[in-house]
């Protein structure tokens, strides 16, 4: 059930009218206590979308009553009249709460194509239809409203003793460093305060959708939120709740890539034997984002000098003469030439794995990637998405 798997939260899906193909294209999910805390992550793009600037604001009080999200458009890129358009809709929740709650803890996101103000005659009234219709049963309604080109809707939950955390994510292209081009909202019934879920939600998006990169692309809109209702009455051990926390963001970061517009590849891109952590992620992004090796691998070519030729252009610290590459777990690259036959390498299943050991000290990142495809070309030329 997603964000309604935890105990408190109630949340709907409905069909504004947003999307000109009638598919339900606004969710809602209301936190009901007793607790409110709120922790967010916003996308790191400098070109950010009107309702990231209003969130930014309102996760500023580490309060959050309600989030309301579309899909349809993104609002970004939309001056003033934007932002005024996200104000007005962060008031209708409110209003439709019946004023119990004020417009100043309700977060809102938005997904969709940049550039384009939204229908507001047919949002506000979406939202007083989404309020009607909230339910305990709505996670999964909320998550498919919020698909843009996604195929499939996205959810996660994991429970402990007690207590649980649920998530809902939408994703399909732009997915890149600085969050992918998410809308994710978390939740769970434990009762933690805002500073713990700030520190568990940045540590877990950092090794998570931080180092998803299916096209090299950075949205506008990246919004990730993870609110606490207390309502199970459980206080988890921090590490606990953390590795929950870090779990559910996991599976929603697979699911991303696995749904990545006209992908027929999903990449598992381990970079080892790094000097640190930070050369590591930065082999494992050039890795990704390597056209040339992204359609070698398309074509299930197993074209292990791509990938040198992209640890190549990084800063990190190597002896390319020490540069070892397996693909599938075949050693094809072996200090810094040719190492096992490359035909031994079998590259029929969806998953691709690539280790790339640099041989210079003992740290390391994985990054998950796709190949390029036609149809991933044609899904961002032949319309707007």
């Amino acid at each position: 059930m997603s964000v309604t798997a935890a105990q408190g939260f109630t949340a709907a899906g409905i069909a504004a009218g947003i999307k000109a193909n009638g598919n339900p294209d606004l969710a809602l999910v209301v936190n009901n206590g007793p607790r409110l805390a709120a922790a967010g992550v916003f996308t790191s793009n400098r070109v950010k979308a009107a309702p990231v600037h209003w969130s930014e604001q309102v996760l500023r009080g580490a309060t959050v009553s309600a989030v309301v999200l579309n899909s349809g458009g993104a609002n970004a890129c939309t001056g003033p009249k934007g932002f005024q358009d996200t104000h007005a809709t962060a008031e209708r929740v409110a209003e439709a709460l019946g004023g119990e709650v004020n417009a100043g803890e309700v977060a809102v996101a938005s997904t969709g194509l940049i550039g384009l103000l939204l229908p507001m005659d047919k949002l506000l009234p979406g939202i007083d239809t989404a309020c009607a219709a909230l339910s305990a049963d709505g996670g999964e309604a909320a998550a498919i409203a919020i698909k843009t080109t996604d195929t499939v809707h996205k959810t996660a939950t994991v429970s402990q003793e007690g207590w649980t955390v649920g998530g809902m994510a939408k994703g399909a292209g732009m997915l890149a460093p600085g969050l992918a081009t998410m809308l994710v909202v978390l939740t769970t019934d434990a009762d933690v305060d805002s500073a713990a879920l700030d520190r568990a939600l940045r540590a877990a998006t950092r090794t998570t959708f931080d180092r998803v990169d299916s096209d090299g692309c950075m949205s506008t809109n990246d919004t990730v939120l993870l609110l606490a209702s207390g309502a199970s009455g459980q206080v988890p051990v921090y590490e606990a709740f953390a590795e929950a926390v870090r779990t559910v963001c996991d599976d929603l970061a697979r699911q991303l890539i696995g749904d990545a517009e006209g992908a027929s590849k999903d990449i598992r891109i381990e970079v080892i034997g790094a000097a640190t952590e930070e050369d590591a992620v930065e082999v494992g992004r050039s890795i990704a984002r390597n056209n040339l090796l992204k359609c070698a691998i398309h074509g299930e070519d197993p074209n292990w000098g791509r990938v040198l030729s992209a640890i190549g252009t990084t800063k990190a610290a190597f002896d390319p003469d020490r540069l070892n590459v397996a693909i599938n777990d075949v050693w094809v690259c072996k200090n810094g030439s040719v190492g096992a036959d490359r035909d031994l390498v079998s590259m029929k299943d969806r998953e691709v794995r690539i280790t790339a050991d640099l041989s210079t000290g003992s740290e390391s990142a994985v990054i998950w990637a796709n190949d390029l495809t036609a149809e991933y070309v044609h899904e961002n030329s032949a319309y707007s998405s």
